[in-house]
C-alpha cells in the first residue's frame, strides 16, 4: 500500500469514527439515516396496573342512545358556559397540551348488571371550570354530549373531588365507541352518569335539572350506594 492509499484509508477511518460518535450521541440522527418517515406503531392496551387486573376496552356493551359518535378531533370544540364570567371554548389540543394529566383506576358499574375496571387518563373537570370562572349562583354542572345526551351533578361533586374527563383508557386513546374525545369518569356513580362525547359543560343554578335517563325515572344523584331508579 503506497502513501496515497494509506492516507485515503486513514481519512475514511476517521470519517466513520466521527459518524459513529455523532449517531451514538444523537439517536435521532440514526433514525434519520435509516428513514425519513415516522412509522406508526399500534397502541398496546395494558391489562394490569400496580398489581390490579384491568378489564379490556372491548368488555363494554354498546348501549348509547344513538350509537357510537364519530368526532373529528381537529374539528372538536369543548364549551364551558352558563353561569360563568365568560364562555370558554377550547380545542382538543388546547385541553391536552395546557392541562395537568391524571390517571386512576376506577370501576364503572352499569345498571344492566355488568362492570369494567379501567385505568383512565384525563383532565380534572374542576381545572376546566376554574379557568372559565364560577358565578356565585351556580350550584349544578350539566354535561352535554354530541348525541344530545345530558346528565348533571352538584357543582360540589366536581369541584371537591378528583373527577376526570378521560381521553384514554388502558393506555390507548378512547375509541369512538367509548366516547372519544372525552368521557366523564363519574366515580361512585352508576354508569348512565358516565357521559361520553362531551361537548359542553354548563354551569347552572337548577339543582333539579334532569338529564336523558333521569327524565325517564332514573335517580338524579346516580349514587352507587343507592338504587339507580327513583330519587
Amino acid at each position: 500500500m503506497n502513501s496515497r492509499e494509506k492516507l485515503i484509508t486513514a481519512v475514511a477511518v476517521v470519517v466513520i469514527a466521527i459518524v459513529l460518535v455523532v449517531v451514538y450521541v444523537n439517536p435521532a440522527l440514526h433514525y434519520n439515516l435509516l428513514s425519513n418517515e415516522t412509522k406508526q406503531l399500534a397502541a398496546t392496551e395494558v391489562r394490569s396496573y400496580q398489581g390490579k387486573d384491568l378489564s379490556s376496552v372491548n368488555d363494554f356493551r354498546e348501549n348509547s342512545i344513538a350509537g357510537p359518535q364519530h368526532i373529528n378531533g381537529s374539528d372538536y370544540r369543548l364549551t364551558v358556559t352558563g353561569l360563568t364570567p365568560a364562555t370558554r371554548v377550547s380545542t382538543y389540543r388546547d385541553i391536552l397540551d395546557n392541562h395537568q394529566h391524571y390517571s386512576k383506576v376506577v370501576t364503572l358499574h352499569c345498571v344492566e348488571g355488568w362492570d369494567v375496571t379501567i385505568l383512565w387518563e384525563g383532565i380534572l373537570v374542576r381545572d376546566l371550570i376554574k379557568e372559565a370562572g364560577v358565578d356565585p349562583k351556580a350550584n349544578t354542572v350539566i354535561f352535554h354530549a354530541h348525541d344530545g345526551y345530558t346528565t348533571s351533578f352538584p357543582l360540589s361533586y366536581v369541584m371537591d373531588n378528583d373527577i376526570i374527563m378521560a381521553y384514554a383508557m388502558n393506555n390507548v386513546t378512547l375509541p369512538a365507541e367509548r366516547g372519544y374525545p372525552f368521557e366523564l369518569v363519574a366515580e361512585d356513580k352508576w354508569g348512565y352518569k358516565w357521559i361520553k362525547w362531551i361537548e359542553e359543560i354548563e354551569l347552572s343554578n337548577n339543582p333539579n335539572y334532569k338529564g336523558y335517563w333521569e327524565q325517564r325515572g332514573y335517580s338524579n344523584s346516580g349514587n352507587l350506594n343507592g338504587s339507580f331508579f327513583g330519587l
